[in-house]
Order: C-alpha cells, then sequence, then structure tokens
C-alpha cells in the first residue's frame, strides 16, 4: 500500500483530483457549480471530438475521391488523346510551313535561271562508304536526267551535280568531294575562288574556297555564290557563308571554309536543273561543247575519287 502511494498513477490521480477541486472551487465562487460537471465532460470531450471530426473528414474525402476515380480517369484519357491531336496539328503546320518555304525558293529560283526547268527529287539512298555523302535520287534519264545536271537544295543551294544516271534514278556526287570544283565569288567583295571538297573538312561539312586574292576583304558570314564562268554551274546559284579565313599553305592567297548553306549530309529533297535552252536547239553550240567537256572532266574525276574511296 505504501508503495502504491509512491507510483506514478498515484502521483497522476492526486493531480486530477486537485485540478477537480480548483474547478468546484473557481465555479462555486462564480455561482456556475451546478454547471461544472457539464463542463468538465465538454472539455474532456473536446479533444476527441476535434479527432473525430477529421477522421470524418478525411474519410469523406477518400470516399469521395474514390467515386470519382473513374471519371478522374476518362478525363485523363481525354487530356491525352487531345494532347496527341495538337501534337500532330502542330506536326502537320510544320510541314505545310516546310513545303511552303520550298515553293517560294524553287519560284525564286526558277525566276533567277529562267532557261532551267527545276524537276524535284527525292533522297532514296546514300552510300555508306562515301564520305562525301554522296547519294541517289528517285529521278533518271526518263525524266531527263543527264550525267552533269546541277543538283540544288529545295531551299535553292548547291548541292552538287549528277554523276550518273539510270532510267529511273540518277546518282549525286556532292560539294564536299575534293573531285568537284566550282567557280564562286564572295557576293559582298566580289573576290573570286574556287570551292572545292577536303578529305579533312568533309566529317564536318564543310568545304574549301581556293585562290582568293591576299587583298580580299571578305570576312566570317559573307555569301558565297556561283560565278558561272566554265558554264557548267550557272551563275547566281547559293552555296553557304564564310566560317574562317587565312593564309593558304603557299602563303600566296588566302583560303576560306565555306558552311554549305544546306546539311550535305542531311538533305533530303532535291531540285536537278534541267537545261530547257539545250532541250529546244537541235544543234550543240561551241559554248555547250566546251560545258559538256568541261562536265565531263569532272565527272570523271568524281567518279575515279569514289571508286577509290570504295
Amino acid at each position: 500500500m505504501k508503495d502504491f502511494f509512491q507510483t506514478g498513477r498515484f502521483k497522476a490521480l492526486l493531480v486530477a483530483c486537485v485540478v477537480v477541486a480548483g474547478i468546484m472551487a473557481y465555479a462555486g465562487a462564480n455561482g456556475r457549480l451546478q454547471a461544472a460537471p457539464q463542463e468538465l465532460l465538454t472539455a474532456a470531450l473536446t479533444p476527441i471530438q476535434k479527432v473525430t471530426a477529421l477522421f470524418s473528414n478525411g474519410l469523406s474525402g477518400v470516399v469521395d475521391r474514390f467515386l470519382r476515380l473513374d471519371s478522374i480517369v476518362e478525363e485523363n484519357e481525354q487530356l491525352k488523346a487531345d494532347n496527341a491531336q495538337l501534337r500532330q496539328q502542330l506536326v502537320e503546320l510544320d510541314q505545310y510551313k516546310a513545303e511552303n518555304e520550298a515553293f517560294r525558293s524553287a519560284n525564286n529560283l526558277k525566276k533567277e535561271h529562267p532557261d532551267y526547268t527545276l524537276l524535284p527529287g527525292v533522297v532514296i539512298g546514300r552510300d555508306p562508304l562515301d564520305q562525301f555523302y554522296s547519294f541517289t535520287i528517285d529521278v533518271g534519264w526518263k525524266n531527263g536526267v543527264e550525267k552533269g545536271n546541277v543538283v540544288v537544295s529545295e531551299h535553292g543551294y548547291l548541292v552538287g551535280m549528277v554523276l550518273d544516271s539510270t532510267y529511273t534514278s540518277a546518282k549525286v556526287v556532292t560539294i564536299l568531294n575534293p573531285a568537284l570544283n566550282v567557280a564562286c565569288m564572295v557576293s559582298r567583295t566580289r573576290d573570286n575562288g574556287l570551292v572545292t571538297g577536303s578529305d579533312v573538312l568533309a566529317s564536318e561539312g564543310l568545304c574549301l574556297m581556293n585562290n582568293l586574292p591576299r587583298s580580299t576583304q571578305a570576312t566570317v558570314g559573307d555569301e558565297v555564290i556561283t560565278t558561272g564562268m566554265g558554264e557548267v554551274f550557272p551563275e547566281g546559284l547559293l552555296v553557304g557563308r564564310v566560317t574562317e579565313i587565312a593564309n593558304d599553305a603557299t602563303g600566296q592567297s588566302m583560303q576560306a571554309k565555306i558552311q554549305p548553306g544546306e546539311d550535305i549530309s542531311a538533305v533530303k529533297q532535291v531540285l536537278v536543273l534541267l537545261d530547257t535552252g539545250e532541250a529546244v536547239s537541235g544543234g550543240e553550240s561551241d559554248a555547250d561543247a566546251s560545258s559538256d567537256a568541261q562536265t565531263d572532266a569532272q565527272t570523271d574525276a568524281s567518279s575515279g575519287d569514289q571508286s577509290g574511296a570504295e
């Protein structure tokens, strides 16, 4: 019994009795003795009521969310479908935009070179062994495509030249190939040079422009276009932009690195320039003969270069 008075339970009971006695004394002093038991009960039950209310509200929310689960899943599926539809519309919009830009570029190219017919072609294959990214297109001599025809991108940038053609297809050697030389000039300064490919720069998708005069004022960002000299490549075709300029190995002239206006390794659609003037005339003039001779020389060199690569 003596031990009981020393236990924690006794002490707690004693504290409770003191608290109750204090409350009763306070209630008696204020004339609220009769309401004291009810107030004590209310004070004791208030925390329990709060916990019960919280639990009840939480359980109600869980039940409500569970009941709405089907509608939430349905709404989620509808949102996914709407997003997919919007993404498809964006893809179609981008396609229409690209087609519209290509049409405008081709129309401008046609205005600048009325003597040529622009034949659209699609890249249907690439030579995996060719470091200069030669490719095959889906038009051939049944469409009028012949060896030596100039090939440009759908945006009007020079891509290369037809190396050989079959009835339904043609192989194109690109301007990244060192065997292909194009007489060009810097549009702003009118300085002439020779654009050709490079074994070193081909992997970067770049060309070289050789034989620029030491006095050239050309700088990074200048546009490079064809001059028409040699009568193989028409005058005024866009080639690309200068990315770097420095002395060449001999120190006698300047040399520039050229970034083609079209990504040669990724081009998918092209335009083949067909000489309608030659098709209309019955014979071949001295200028035409010179052009054909230079074309044959260049394409033969290209063929030999690619055979060595393979």
